[in-house]
């Protein structure tokens, strides 16, 4: 896929030039479609760029010079990072390792990154949720990698924005790679696959996050020039899987059994967090996830 390049021209002079790696991803395609109009956007994908190659990183983004850097690529292969080694090693690199030479390369050029993270970070001990300050532990190989990114990206430079969500869901990019979210998955299980009864997980409580939401969340960080930092940009509300599975169904009006499972009647092999709530407490909040879930299933 040919990088995205989209040139603007404002009416008193030349737009800023933005990067954003992983854009052909769900989120790293919605950025791009919520930035377009005001930045001048340079979209790079793993066709262009191979995030883990720390040289050619370095030379192109030097080269390139933007005003911003915005990283929405991640390896979040939850159950293999836990049980291959190879795929582990290989998310440490995605989600640690490389978001710290990101940082570095930012923190040499003096302009902001923007990276994200997950509520896995967290046990899911705390039934009152976690704010933006609250020490992460996580309990999987995969939290322990997006962990290692937190940290180096805040070693590496003070010019940063973490940005934390749950849950992603919205429309696949356009890249092969591009996974479907949890919403699509089901819905292909029922109008695809024909099944009748899913069952789904009525434990782990968390906060769904709609791609497009999300993008916007950052475009009003960025564009207001708020304190870097860490934010939680995810949707408002928490539920279940199975709480989460009816609702699209409803809104799809699908006559489907969902069942409701513990997690020991459904094994995984990476342990999640029972309760990861990510509470906004420095921004107004998001719109709450049934909201932005009916407006993603609408026709």
């Amino acid at each position: 896929m040919k990088a995205l390049v989209r040139v603007k021209i404002e009416i008193f002079g030349i737009m800023t030039k933005i990067l954003i790696l992983g854009s052909a991803g769900m989120l790293g395609n919605a950025l791009v479609k919520e930035f377009s109009n005001d930045y001048e956007v340079v979209g790079w994908d793993r066709a262009e760029i191979d995030i883990t190659n720390e040289a050619e990183v370095q030379e192109k983004i030097h080269a390139l010079k933007p005003r911003l850097i915005i990283n929405a690529t991640g390896h979040n292969g939850v159950d293999l990072t836990e049980t291959n080694g190879e795929v582990h090693e290989l998310a440490k690199k995605i989600n640690g390792t490389a978001v710290g030479k990101l940082a570095h390369i930012a923190g040499n050029l003096s302009v902001p990154l923007v990276h994200y993270s997950t509520d896995y970070v967290f046990d899911g001990m705390s039934a009152a949720g976690y704010a933006e300050d609250a020490i992460p532990n996580p309990l999987s190989k995969y939290g322990h990698t997006k962990l290692l990114g937190e940290q180096l990206l805040q070693k590496n430079t003070d010019q940063f924005y973490l940005i934390r969500l749950s849950r992603l869901f919205g429309r696949p990019g356009p890249s092969e790679a591009s996974k479907k979210s949890f919403v699509d998955i089901i819905l292909d299980l029922v109008t695809k696959q024909g099944k009748k009864e899913i069952p789904l997980v009525d434990e782990e409580f968390s906060c769904p996050t709609y791609s497009s939401d999300l993008a916007r969340f950052t475009k009003i960080v960025v564009d207001n020039k708020y304190p870097f930092g860490i934010y939680h940009g995810a949707n408002t509300g928490v539920c279940t899987w199975y709480e989460f599975g009816k609702k699209v169904f409803a809104l799809k009006n699908l006559p489907v059994n969902v069942a409701a499972v513990t997690s020991a009647e459904h094994p995984r092999a990476a342990s999640r967090p029972a309760r990861s709530e990510l509470t906004n407490t420095k921004l107004p909040p998001q719109r709450p996830w049934e909201e932005a879930l009916a407006e993603y299933l609408s026709p």
